[in-house]
């Protein structure tokens, strides 16, 4: 596996265009999710500030489904850095709550 130094999450929105964009590429739903998997993966991970996959083919050429699955959980699961911005009025907090139940 290539060197990752940094995994940049997606916002929801460049997240529904890949989707989008991997519904109209293959009709098979696994092959879909893959693709669709391999296209997030190829936009997040950085190494040195450089993209690390040129797109979507480099990923699958390169990574294992089971690599793949663990990027994106890591990605899924990655807190916010302090100084990324986003949504001024969004309450951390307030949302660990809710989610926890």
């Amino acid at each position: 596996m290539r060197d990752i130094d940094e995994l940049r999450p997606l916002t929801a929105g460049r997240l529904l265009a890949l989707w989008r964009e991997t519904r109209e590429a293959a009709e098979d739903p696994l092959e879909r999710t893959v693709l669709c998997n391999a296209r997030i993966a190829a936009a997040c991970c950085f190494y040195r500030g450089a993209p690390v996959f040129e797109d979507e083919q480099a990923v699958l050429a390169d990574l294992t489904g089971h690599q793949i699955e663990t990027l994106l959980r890591r990605l899924a699961e990655a807190e916010p850095a302090k100084e990324e911005t986003g949504n001024p009025a969004f309450d951390q907090r307030r949302f660990e709550t809710l989610r926890e139940g």
